[in-house]
């Protein structure tokens, strides 16, 4: 097991980015919320701890505070926002509410040299970070120290060298803090004296043995939903196990334009993986005609999943070589951090379709996860180190749901064929533009909108498709993709002249705020 780094959860939106981060520098880290987080500092027995934001207030009563065995063990802490605060009340000293908030870009002036910034910044010098904090501290514990200030901060950085706690009223994790990546990785190697051992070709090695550890001789299902996460899963599982993996591709119908046929030949041509395909496209279909509410489809399609993969597996379990007694699926590591969340987290509606809480009890078989510890970033450098083709890689993200959840209001074969065409010629013109993998997603909608339009010497009455397109550093937030009228004309043009049903092409320019979790 790799040295690690624990990051204790107070709420904060933006989590995630701290361990983000630190893997980007090739270091281990988890996430606990801190209910959780003395038994996981037992279990994990980190090099060092971060403190991450929250929303709540330190000077109210049952506020979150961080476990005292932290404290007790005299490991490196970086404290952030919320966790400056609540450390230092719990280290004795004092925060007030009250005073001038600030929220948004704010400056930080460095007093004192430190090497939590270190060959970053220079002593004098005025630096951008991103605050957001209501309260602050007022008097800093024994032992601390200023380092750096802000107009409405005080002790906007404050240390304590000797015990090697350091405290950030702004957020390092955040790209509005230009520098806070270098922060953070002082922190994990000159201050926690961490290596980079964090890598892809040792996780594959790790996770290989641990397949093989848990599933012996047994049979593992592997539900295929035609997206990268579930592919990387199952060529590492095959790799670990071979043949007693069988992948099961269902076809809900809901896939952009020819990736279902692209999944089957890549598994059975490329890796000659066991693959049973499945078109449950009718089912699906049928279910959703009429359903209009976007919580109510995933929760139908989630359902829907596991049938047809219970339904397989007992007609696999009569092949003669035994039940499978495992399910493998691409859980990743902000599904399970969602799960856990000690607010409840967003988990409950934006995953509502992901078995991250477990299977039904009928279906008798334990989940295999092996990338329920990776970013998404990371599960595309894992498919690259298995040899996936970068083609299926890069692809932009893509819904559990599919594009049931891009159709607003009731779902119909002929509107589902209208976007998939739509979609298909968006995503051509991007790719000849050179755009693909400048873009972090880009998809089309198709409104629930009919207008009136003229074409040619003829009137039409047919729907609107709306064209998204953002960019993002880490996909907790994003900005829409700034492209030129020429090439919005072009897009829009063909997609009037080539779909029948669509008379009219916007571009939605909404941006993505920080904390919300998916762009659909």
């Amino acid at each position: 097991m790799n040295d690690s780094i624990l990051i204790i959860d107070f709420g904060s939106q933006v989590t995630q980015l701290i361990a983000r981060r630190l893997r980007e520098t090739g270091v281990y880290c988890e996430i606990h919320p801190f209910q959780k987080a003395e038994e996981a500092f037992e279990k994990l027995k980190p090099k060092g701890v971060i403190f991450s934001g929250g929303p709540a207030s330190v000077t109210d009563a049952g506020s979150p505070r961080a476990p005292q065995a932290v404290f007790d063990a005299e490991v490196p802490i970086l404290a952030i926002c919320y966790g400056q605060q609540t450390l230092a009340l719990q280290q004795g000293g004092e925060v007030e509410g009250g005073h001038a908030a600030e929220f948004g870009r704010a400056e930080v002036e460095i007093k004192e040299a430190s090497p939590l910034f270190d060959g970053v910044w220079e002593v004098g010098g005025r630096y951008p970070v991103w605050m957001s904090h209501g309260d602050r501290v007022t008097e800093l514990p024994p032992g601390f120290k200023v380092v750096g200030t802000s107009e409405n901060a005080p002790f906007a950085i404050a240390v304590n060298e000797e015990r090697r706690m350091y405290t950030t009223m702004f957020h390092p994790e955040v790209v509005h803090t230009p520098d806070g990546a270098k922060l953070l990785a002082n922190f994990a190697h000159r201050i926690v004296g961490l290596q980079s051992d964090w890598t892809m070709s040792a996780y594959r090695e790790q996770m290989i043995e641990k397949i093989r550890a848990q599933v012996g001789k047994g049979r593992v299902l592997c539900a295929l939903s035609g997206g990268v996460d579930s592919a990387v899963a199952a060529v590492l599982i095959h790799e670990a196990i071979g043949e007693q993996l069988t992948c099961v591709f269902v076809d809900h119908g809901l896939m952009r334009q020819g990736e279902g046929d692209q999944v089957v030949s890549l598994f059975r041509e490329h890796f000659n993986i066991p693959l049973v395909n499945v078109d449950a496209s009718d089912l699906f279909i049928g279910q959703l005609e009429g359903v209009t509410d976007p919580e109510a489809k995933r929760k139908i399609i989630g359902k829907l999943f596991i049938d047809v993969f219970d339904d397989e597996a007992k007609k696999i379990a009569s092949d003669g070589r035994g039940a499978p007694q495992f399910l493998a699926q691409g859980t990743l590591y902000p599904d399970v951090i969602e799960s856990v969340s000690f607010s409840g987290g967003p988990s409950v509606t934006i995953k509502s379709h992901h078995n991250v809480g477990g299977l039904p009890a009928r279906m008798n078989m334990q989940l295999v996860e092996p990338l329920r510890e990776l970013f998404k970033d990371e599960v595309r450098a894992l498919g690259r180190e298995l040899g996936l083709p970068d083609f299926f890689v890069g692809r932009h993200p893509f819904p559990g749901p599919g594009l049931a959840i891009r159709l607003p209001g009731g779902v119909t074969r002929e509107k589902l064929d209208i976007l998939r065409k739509a979609d298909a010629i968006y995503l051509d013109e991007i790719r000849k533009a050179g755009l693909y993998d400048t873009i972090w997603q880009a998809f089309a909608v198709l409104l629930p909108v009919q207008t009136v339009g003229v074409m040619g010497d003829g009137r039409t009455y047919d729907s609107v498709c709306a064209l998204r397109a953002v960019t993002s550093v880490d996909g907790m937030t994003a900005d829409f993709f700034p492209y030129d009228m020429n090439f919005l004309g072009r897009a829009a043009t063909r997609i009037i002249n080539e779909v029948k049903g669509i008379n009219r092409v916007v571009y939605d320019v909404t941006s993505k705020p920080p904390g919300t979790i998916e762009w659909e």
